[in-house]
């Protein structure tokens, strides 16, 4: 009868842990790789002899190292645009800042005491283990409950559902025949009690758009040099397809 209840009791625990760690390294098995525009931008067509185009891409995250202005730079050229220096020459204007770059863990409930093949190896450890101290059959009963436990958050710590995402923001300027009219007012704190109110007004033969691209990889243990090359294909294409 008891070794019944210690049977009973580690299969049980392997059902309720072996699922979560599992599904998740067999359903994010592959690279899944999305890239999102906040809205769409339509720019005019113009003639092929206008179609020039002054890049400022930084980068203000923690990552400086990804660099996506000459891929940009090449992906514009070869859909038939100049790429200039000149802000003042150029009849469009691409500004972006990379704003994000980093990782997150994003498990869900399931990841709780999840656990692979190697659960039952902690089951028998943990009632072998009890036994050889001189523990009673029902004791070991929990202590192969423990050990398999044990081992199944180990394992279930060894499987991450892991996500790394891109977020950048993105301003086109777009010079045409007509006049553009801006103000802008800005609140300057100063100190703890005052604050001084700064408005500007002016005109510009200038157009301007503004959007936001959030582009994320995810995959069971995805590591940075794995997804840096599709996120930034990601951006470019992003970037790039908006003329």
């Amino acid at each position: 009868m008891k070794s019944l209840l210690l049977c009973t009791l580690v299969i049980s625990t392997l059902g309720l842990t072996g699922c979560g760690a599992l599904h998740t390294a067999v359903a994010k098995r592959n690279l899944d790789v999305q890239t999102k525009m906040s809205s769409s931008i339509f720019l005019d067509p113009v003639e092929p002899e206008q179609r020039t185009v002054f890049v400022d891409i930084r980068n203000t995250s923690d990552k400086p190292e990804f660099d996506l202005k000459p891929q940009v730079i090449q992906s514009l050229q070869a859909r038939g645009y100049q790429v200039i220096d000149s802000p003042k020459r150029a009849n469009y204007w691409l500004q972006a800042n990379v704003l994000q770059v980093g990782r997150s863990n994003a498990r869900g409930t399931s990841g709780a005491l999840a656990a692979g093949p190697g659960m039952a190896g902690g089951a028998v450890s943990g009632y072998a283990l009890h036994r050889a101290t001189g523990g009673s059959s029902g004791g070991a009963a929990i202590g192969a409950a423990v050990g398999g436990a044990v081992v199944g958050t180990v394992v279930d710590a060894m499987v991450e559902d892991v996500y790394y995402s891109v977020i950048t923001d993105i301003q086109i300027m777009e010079r045409f025949d007509g006049t553009v009219s801006e103000s802008s007012q800005h609140q300057l704190v100063q100190g703890d009690s005052g604050s001084t109110t700064s408005n500007y007004q002016r005109q510009s033969d200038m157009r301007k758009y503004q959007t936001r691209v959030v582009s994320f990889a995810n995959q069971a243990n995805l590591k940075w040099p794995e997804a840096e090359p599709e996120l930034t294909q990601g951006m470019v294409r992003a970037l790039a397809g908006l003329f």
